[in-house]
């Protein structure tokens, strides 16, 4: 190898290794430096400016950053590196956020050198420090909290003691002294006492019943305390009393004579009183505490004689439940002997109540009386009492006329007589009885049978009546004929089966209009282009897979119905839901239109489901059709998939819903909401809340009825202007599945040698990738890395037709000034744009500016492609058709038509689309063909409002109501054809002829 090659070899392993050393220091957060003893010079690495935190990556003085009693340790621990060979020194530095951060230094002598030379590396023990000061508070309190458990082991045995005394001690006195003993060695109090309240015929009073710490003549000379504003919390019991220093509370000293502690009281400073409380609420007395130096009472010991209270109180309660079951005891004594005086006047009594009760059964025997007439007097009602067997024991007028037995004919008779011969083989009468006796009460409808064979419908309830003893005595038992309200009823129902079959006609009808235009407008295209030279096979296949489209649709029809049936014969596989649903979300965002956006919300690790994948698809598309039906000025669609599980407690009130795991789909939308009325029918066949002819009602009925043919459930929650969402729930699938599903592959609109794209993007990576791509799609393709450069080439080459720029350039040009420079010098040159942030240059408000044409990073060769192709047929001149359809197959075959004889299409599927494409296309349309039956608002509608911005428009109506009635909507508008549907190419061509439209020969594929 040559000398030279071997330096150019020798330096890019330097500078490898450099990288390396880099990337380490970075991932480790260390810098490495270099001291020069002879210099005095420091070497650092360009990590150390991060460890400084020197923002500024300057490092020529570090030691400002020091604080400023650690720089001579540092100078110190570099020196004496010298003697022992090795360094070692921790330091604080400042950040400009005022942080402070510990630093570690670790280094040693260089061997091997001509020079005196320091080597290392320093990195941040901030974290490690923080440890040090925390384990050091740690040991120092360690001691102390041993002290505490040693005290609070003291306090516990106390307390125990204290506990144990008042549980086994009867005496009154003997338990309160123990307690108060005790608060004395637990608060650590000098001295404490218990007072108790006495009532006395002269008012209220307290009495001392205790005393601890010091002899009971200390208190002797003094009166009794009075309710001052020290003392009274404790007496009226709103709760504990506690004074650091008492001589500095602001509600001592407030009574006279004394203002304060009289002459001779124990000295008090720190002060502590407790109610004692019974269980009824009521005060009995206080626990005092008093200390003569301040604060000695805390939160605790507070706490402790609260509960020491508490015991003394149990054991006043204790010892009043004892007095009263002497007084019980004297008592009872006492009505032992009125008792047996009341035994002498046995007799008298006896004759008094004898009266009493012949008084109450000559009222019982009235109210029976009135009763039987009530009863007697009811005809539209059977009204009649069974003994607990079923045997008829009594009979009213009602029954009589309903049934056509007589009172002495029926009773005695078992009721069953009057069920039809099936129900009495069926055991009917005795279930019915059954149900009554047990739960109460028996209601129910069915036929039954009169004195002369003829039926009736009739409505029955059957009570029981039971003795206070819940012993079964017997039934009341009410029919009523219900022959004519059920024949009334059946009328109603025949009347909403024939109002739902109109519905479905109108709606079948317009369906069928829409699939016999793909049909047969394909399969025209397909015999016209069938003696073509050479065969378009290609354009044939499509012509014949439209049409099998459109048929398959036709099926899909009967299979909404069968789908309610619950009889589609299902094909159902384990599938990832979530990648279906993410699959289907571009479609429904091409087919709902730009003013509904579509959102996707897919669960991780969501379960499996075994249902047919076609249907579920047919049930996501009929609940986003009446989504965007719903939003007719736009609003947002959810889609949103989860794993659920539905417990005991919902599935018993739901139906046909089994306990368990689900995966399950929600579709949400913000649009008006149902209401409950609504609500409730949502899922009946034929049922629709749109016009004739815009819908079969039989869309939520698909839902429903696949839903529950899975195993699954359905559920809707909707509110009034708030929006709808319909849950549907399919069980998991527990076997391992292995996954074998394709994915689309998106078309690629080519390009020509002769159209030139001028491509400027800084990044070296992007900006290959982007031109690998345009020349793979056949454009020839120029390149610059920033705008200047691309200026340059766009002088040179004026056949440059694209300007494709990156928003962001460096050289103090970006993209949005290179492209008004560029329009500037070439006025026709269109631009687009791409950018990962557009924010400013040609975005504002959160719009993107008027005019801008736009693909964000990251883009794929299918969606820069059908930019492009957009972008570039727009310029050539204004041979284009807005076709305004919502049924995508129509779309579809149209646009064929359309395409064959040199037409650019536009499809929208909503008149709002419609509306935005007429604004925004430069150029303009030369036709725009309406479908008279649009989701957000009617074709007409459209048309007028077409017909207000563009006079002159050329506007062709196609509509499967017939064209004779659109004819009279529009009978005085100008430039206007009409299209009945279904229809042929040529059908199409002629009304574009009748608006002036020149329709050039067909163009080969």
């Amino acid at each position: 190898m040559p000398k030279t090659d071997r330096g150019v070899e020798f330096e890019k392993r330097l500078r490898a290794s450099e990288e390396r050393l880099r990337l380490g220091e970075i991932a480790g957060g260390i810098a490495t430096f270099e001291f020069d003893y002879a210099s005095g010079a420091w070497n650092w690495s360009a990590q150390a400016a991060a460890i400084f935190g020197l923002a500024d990556q300057r490092l020529d003085h570090w030691e400002k950053v020091v604080f400023f009693d650690d720089v001579p340790k540092i100078r110190a621990a570099v020196e004496g590196a010298t003697g022992g060979g090795n360094l070692y020194v921790e330091f604080r530095v400042r950040y400009d956020d005022e942080s402070v951060h510990w630093i570690a230094a670790n280094g040693q002598i260089a061997s091997g050198s001509s020079k005196r030379l320091l080597r290392g590396a320093i990195y941040e023990i901030s974290a490690r420090k923080a440890l040090e000061v925390r384990l050091l508070a740690l040991n120092e309190t360690l001691e102390a909290r041993v002290a505490e458990l040693r005290q609070e082991a003291r306090y516990l045995e106390i307390l125990n003691d204290t506990g144990v005394a008042v549980a086994a001690e009867r005496d009154l006195t003997t338990l309160v002294q123990t307690v108060t003993d005790a608060g004395v060695q637990l608060s650590h109090a000098e001295f404490g006492a218990f007072f108790y309240n006495v009532m006395r015929e002269d008012g209220e009073a307290y009495t001392l019943y205790t005393l601890s710490g010091v002899p009971r003549e200390a208190f002797a000379k003094f009166p009794m305390p009075r309710n001052t504003a020290i003392f009274e919390p404790t007496f009226r019991g709103r709760g504990p009393v506690r004074s650091d220093d008492i001589l500095a509370d602001p509600r001592y000293g407030k009574n006279v004579p004394h203002a304060g502690m009289p002459e001779g009281h124990l000295p008090v400073r720190s002060y502590l009183a407790v109610s004692v409380v019974s269980r009824s609420g009521e005060v009995l007395g206080g626990l005092f505490f008093g200390h003569s130096h301040p604060h000695v009472f805390t939160d605790r010991a507070e706490r402790i004689v609260t509960g020491l209270a508490a015991q003394a109180a149990v054991a006043i309660d204790n010892a009043r439940l004892h007095q009263a079951n002497q007084q019980e005891i004297v008592s009872r004594r006492q009505a032992e002997q009125e008792l047996q005086q009341l035994n002498q006047t046995l007799e008298h009594r006896a004759e008094q109540r004898a009266v009493q009760l012949t008084a109450s059964l000559t009222r019982l025997e009235d109210t029976e009386r009135r009763f039987r007439l009530l009863v007697e007097s009811v005809t539209d009602y059977a009204i009649y009492m069974l003994d607990p067997q079923g045997h008829v024991i009594n009979w009213n007028t009602g029954a009589e006329r309903i049934k056509g037995y007589g009172r002495d004919e029926i009773i005695g008779n078992h009721f069953s007589m009057f069920y039809t011969a099936d129900e009495r083989l069926k055991e009917m009468p005795a279930k019915a009885l059954t149900i009554a006796a047990t739960s109460g009460k028996y209601e129910a409808e069915g036929w039954r049978v009169r004195k002369d064979g003829s039926t009736f419908w009739a409505g029955v309830v059957i009570n029981a009546i039971k003795s206070p003893e819940n012993q079964l005595l017997g039934f009341a038992k009410i029919t009523r004929d219900l022959t004519e309200r059920r024949a009334a009823d059946e009328r109603a129902r025949q009347a909403q089966k024939m109002e739902g079959i109109g519905q479905l006609t109108g709606g079948v009808a317009h369906d069928f209009n829409n699939l016999l235009t793909i049909i047969i407008g394909n399969l025209e295209t397909l015999q016209r282009n069938l003696d073509a030279v050479p065969l378009p096979v290609e354009r044939l296949k499509r012509s014949v897979d439209n049409a099998m489209r459109g048929s398959r649709r036709a099926e899909s029809l009967t299979q909404q119905l069968l789908a309610f049936s619950r009889q589609t014969p299902l094909a159902p596989r384990p599938i990832d839901i979530s990648r279906l649903v993410g699959g289907l979300s571009e479609l429904l965002r091409r087919t709902l239109g730009e003013q509904v956006t579509v959102e996707t919300v897919l669960a991780g690790g969501l379960w499996r489901a075994s249902v047919d994948p076609n249907q579920l698809e047919v049930a996501i598309i009929n609940l986003a059709v009446n989504a965007r039906d719903a939003m007719p000025s736009g609003g947002k669609l959810t889609l949103e998939t989860a794993n659920v599980y539905l417990d005991e407690s919902y599935a018993a009130s739901q139906v046909e819903v089994i306990p368990g795991q689900y995966v399950m789909i929600a579709v949400t939308d913000s649009g008006s909401g149902m209401t409950p009325e609504v609500m409730s029918k949502a899922f009946d066949p034929f049922f629709t809340t749109k016009d004739v002819g815009h819908g079969t009602g039989l869309g939520l009925s698909q839902v429903y009825g696949f839903a529950k043919q899975s195993g699954g459930h359905v559920k809707i929650y909707s509110e009034v202007d708030e929006g709808t969402t319909v849950k549907i729930y399919f069980p998991r699938v527990h076997a391992a599945i292995s996954r074998d599903e394709s994915e689309e592959v998106p078309l690629v609109a080519r390009g020509s040698a002769n159209e030139t794209i001028l491509v400027v993007e800084d990044d070296t990576d992007v900006r290959s990738y982007g031109c690998d791509t345009l020349r793979e799609l056949g454009y020839n393709v120029l390149e610059a890395k920033d705008g200047h450069a691309g200026l340059n080439l766009l002088d040179s080459h004026p056949h440059i037709k694209i300007l494709f720029t990156d928003v962001g350039l460096p050289g103090g040009m970006n993209g949005r000034q290179l492209a008004d420079e560029a329009r500037r010098r070439r006025p026709q040159l269109r631009v687009l744009f791409t950018t990962g942030y557009a924010r400013n240059a040609i975005v504002h408000d959160g719009r993107l500016d008027p005019g801008i044409d736009l693909i964000t990073k990251p883009y794929s060769q299918a969606a820069l492609s059908t930019k492009l192709r957009d972008m570039l047929d727009a310029s050539e001149g204004p041979r284009r058709i807005l076709l305004v359809e919502d049924e995508p197959l129509i779309q579809m075959l149209a646009t064929d038509f359309l395409e064959d004889v040199g037409f650019k299409v536009d499809t929208a599927g909503t008149a709002r689309e419609a509306l935005n494409k007429l604004a925004l296309v430069s150029g303009g349309f030369a036709a725009v063909i309406v479908d008279i039956g649009l989701p957000d608002r009617s074709g007409d509608e459209l048309v007028r409002e077409i017909r207000s911005m563009h006079a002159s428009l050329p506007i062709m109506v196609a509509t499967g109501k017939g064209a004779k009635d659109v004819r009279e909507i529009f009978q005085d508008a100008k430039h206007i054809a009409f299209l009945g549907k279904p229809y042929r190419a040529e059908d199409l061509y002629g009304a574009l002829r009748v608006l002036n439209v020149s329709v050039q020969a067909k163009i080969g594929r």
